[in-house]
């Protein structure tokens, strides 16, 4: 990138040179994909073109849904896959090719990552989508952004926020209670602003607890800007606005896409008749301005090296798979007949569809790549039609003659492009059964059978303990063919590790019977218990864990440390050794778990990673940073962040469930001081300093007077645990007067009154 923009300057365009109707139009888009220019004052128009894996500029009409055609590009791995690589310096490596080829396109914002949790394994949309986790997904989308805007393109974080399904998306609420909403579904997206800052936030089309997510002030201003610090543009979805009057002074700073002046006229009216402060509007302006001032500001790209994003896109794609189970099959041998099964190993479900639908600039298959890779015979059979087309019977015949021929057979299947799509939901998680019926004919004419999974989300495997080898392969992008084939010939070797949870079937799945709500209402009703935390708390069996994955290589785990940092957090260290005879990386985790808390809690939950190569033989000291922020839990009481004190056990491993070493670390609490009022309970007056001694001291002795008890009282609590239990709950001001009980309630008011004084004074 050399020289600059030639576009006209609006750097020396303020919101006072423009007239009301142009103001307005500023906040609109001109078509589907651009934003409105002002010729006479040199306000160009920019693009901005959907993402997130890949740049879809279209060349012909303009449809969202990936109907027209659109430019070639490079389509690297989609989250679900990119996510399970636990890297954001390769994520970040991907979103400097993105930013490269959007702005060769001189695209001005590519639009995503899309971080929204993984709720349900039937969300249509969860390829495009981290994690079930919100530290991977904040983590890993931050990378992402960071890899974008350094070549002077922005990126659109999306969708904000707890779009977590496709079922009435544009008008389904999103029911959750405080703490999951805080702590799930944002967590991931505050990381990613505060990180990387991304120009533009695209709001979702959802409703959040009855309100539109366009016009929620609370979600848009108070809590993106104000608490997160926000300081780009907030765009909407495409067709997210219901009403733009009510959504613009919320925070919605720019509608896409146009909607032929009708709204840009509503805004000028409602100014016009005093219901909307043109302050308002001014300001969603100057952010427009500002968005347009960073484009004009990039340099114009030269050009982009289209091999070398593929080699990228191969390497990226390596580091994605994951193997789920080996007993030995694995890597194939050089000079072995392998017989590839399977429709999916010549045409390759490489992308979910919709409107990240990618051209790609080329497209590797893995039946071409693991002849080129292999010295033996590699024979092929279809086994089943990606159309249903075809002789069943003959198909199967077929494949188990080949399996029949070969030392090993390698049986490709997934799920079709019709059940994964941005628009609509699963109905469930299972392979088609003529798929599943393949495999078991091929299972009997040869024992050694792998199977490669070409899925956008999580599937049953009922078959899982009856093969040696599985490889999920998730969606791997254009490259996937060529990475599918390094990995089962042990050119690379496997890392990655689940970033969401494959549960032995759909009823386990902790959203089940709250998923996809009915009559325009979803109740989270799992509340914190998403993914994992929800199979840990229930203590359920699951086909593989979240966190899991195997390599061709072992890794020994030595004994934690933990040490504070100035700033904080918790430094968590030990040593990790590749064990094995080749070199290989480990995914080292760490999880955190406070046996005591006073507030619900997951059995663990992930609260650190780091992505290690190894050599062979080689042990290195792994330091792994547990931000405090990140051990706070939202305390309803007083609206707030709030770290818990007392005894943290961290757990450090392979897995959620394969965990290799602990360490326990006793952490100092927030204080937390409320007013205390007749209504507080027993047990709030027990906590509190100056209060807490003076009832302590009631119910336990008898006073002469004053607060107190009489003998029988104090002897029934004592001795009666269950007594004690209840009156832990127990309002104090509603105390006064029960039998046995000599305290007044003037006697309580006072030592209120006393305590909140106490307090006030500090």
């Amino acid at each position: 990138m050399t020289s600059t923009n030639n576009q006209p300057a609006a750097s020396d365009v303020s919101v006072a040179d423009l007239t009301l109707e142009e103001k307005a139009g500023l906040t609109s888009g001109a078509d589907f994909w651009t934003t409105k220019a002002v010729e006479r004052l040199g306000v160009p128009s920019v693009m901005m073109t959907d993402g997130p894996h890949g740049l879809r500029k279209q060349s012909g009409g303009s449809d969202h849904l990936g109907l027209a055609d659109s430019v070639p590009a490079t389509c690297f791995p989609p989250a679900v896959a990119l996510g399970s690589s636990f890297d954001p310096e390769l994520a970040e490596r991907v979103g400097v090719a993105l930013g490269v080829e959007s702005a060769v396109n001189d695209v001005a914002v590519i639009l995503g990552p899309g971080i929204n949790i993984k709720r349900s394994p039937l969300c249509g949309r969860n390829f495009e989508y981290f994690s079930e986790d919100p530290i991977v997904s904040g983590v890993l989308g931050a990378g992402l952004i960071r890899g974008i805007q350094s070549q002077g393109v922005g990126a659109s974080l999306k969708h904000f926020a707890a779009n977590n399904q496709e079922f009435d998306r544009m008008r389904a609420s999103s029911d959750i209670d405080p703490r999951p909403l805080r702590e799930i579904y944002l967590r991931g997206f505050e990381r990613a602003v505060t990180e990387a800052q991304p120009w533009t936030v695209m709001c979702s089309y959802n409703r959040i607890n009855g309100t539109y997510a366009s016009e929620d002030r609370w979600l848009l201003t108070d809590l993106l800007r104000g608490e997160w610090g926000f300081e780009g543009l907030v765009v909407s979805d495409w067709g997210a606005v219901s009403d733009r009057v009510a959504g613009l002074p919320a925070g919605l700073d720019l509608e896409m896409p146009a909607s032929a002046g009708r709204t840009d006229a509503q805004l000028v009216a409602a100014v016009r008749d005093g219901r909307l402060d043109e302050a308002a509007l001014d300001l969603a302006v100057e952010r427009v301005l500002d968005l347009l001032r960073k484009a004009q500001a990039r340099p114009v790209a030269e050009g982009m090296d289209v091999e070398a994003h593929h080699a990228l896109a191969r390497e990226v794609a390596g580091r994605s798979i994951v193997l789920l189970k080996n007993d030995g099959v694995l890597p194939l041998a050089r000079a072995a007949r392998v017989a590839v099964i399977g429709a999916f190993a010549e045409q390759p479900r490489y992308q979910g569809a919709g409107s990240s639908l990618i051209n790609p600039t080329r497209l590797d298959t893995a039946l071409t790549e693991l002849r080129a890779l292999s010295a033996g015979e590699v024979s092929y059979a279809a086994g089943f039609t990606l159309d249903g087309s075809g002789d069943p019977a003959a198909l199967t015949a077929e494949a188990v003659a080949t399996a029949q021929a070969a030392e090993v057979a390698v049986v490709f299947l997934g799920l079709p492009a019709s059940e994964e799509s941005e628009g609509y939901d699963r109905e469930h998680i299972d392979l088609p059964p003529a798929q599943l019926a393949l495999l078991d004919a091929v299972l009997a004419a040869n024992p050694a059978t792998v199977v490669v999974l070409s899925n956008g989300g999580a599937v049953a495997l009922p078959f899982r303990d009856r093969v040696p080898a599985i490889v999920e392969g998730w969606l791997l992008g254009q490259a996937g063919g060529g990475a599918t084939a390094d990995v089962l010939c042990g050119v690379v070797n496997p890392s990655a590790k689940l970033t969401e949870t494959i549960p032995l079937r759909l009823a386990d799945s902790p959203s089940y019977g709250s998923f996809p709500g009915e009559f325009g209402h979803v109740r989270y009703g799992e509340g914190l218990l998403v993914g994992y935390r929800g199979y840990d708390a229930r203590g359920l069996e699951v086909a593989y864990p979240f966190g899991h994955g195997l390599s061709y290589t072992t890794f020994g785990y030595g004994a934690a440390s933990a040490s504070p940092t100035p700033d904080g957090d918790l430094q968590i260290e030990l040593d990790v050794t590749n064990t094995g005879a080749v070199a290989g990386r480990e995914i080292v985790q760490v999880y955190s778990s406070l046996a005591a808390s006073m507030v619900q809690r997951a059995p663990r939950e992930l609260k650190a990673f780091a992505s290690v190569a190894l050599e062979a033989g080689e042990t290195r000291r792994v330091s792994l940073t547990v931000r405090r922020k990140d051990l706070a839990y939202w305390d309803l009481r007083v609206d707030r962040w709030i770290v818990e004190g007392g005894e943290y056990l961290f757990e450090v491993g392979a897995s959620s469930r394969d965990l290799r070493a602990s360490v326990a670390v006793t952490i100092d609490g927030d204080p937390v001081v409320r007013p205390l009022t007749m209504e507080s309970s027993v047990t709030d007056l027990l906590a509190d300093p100056v209060a807490g001694p003076v009832v302590r001291q009631a119910m336990t002795a008898v006073f002469g007077g004053g607060i107190g008890m009489d003998a029988a009282g104090a002897s029934m609590m004592a001795n009666d645990e269950a007594m004690m239990k209840m009156m832990a709950s127990f309002p104090i001001g509603r105390l006064a007067g029960f039998p046995g009980v000599s305290v007044t309630f003037d006697d309580i008011e006072a030592l209120i009154a006393k305590a909140n004084q106490e307090h006030a004074a500090e």
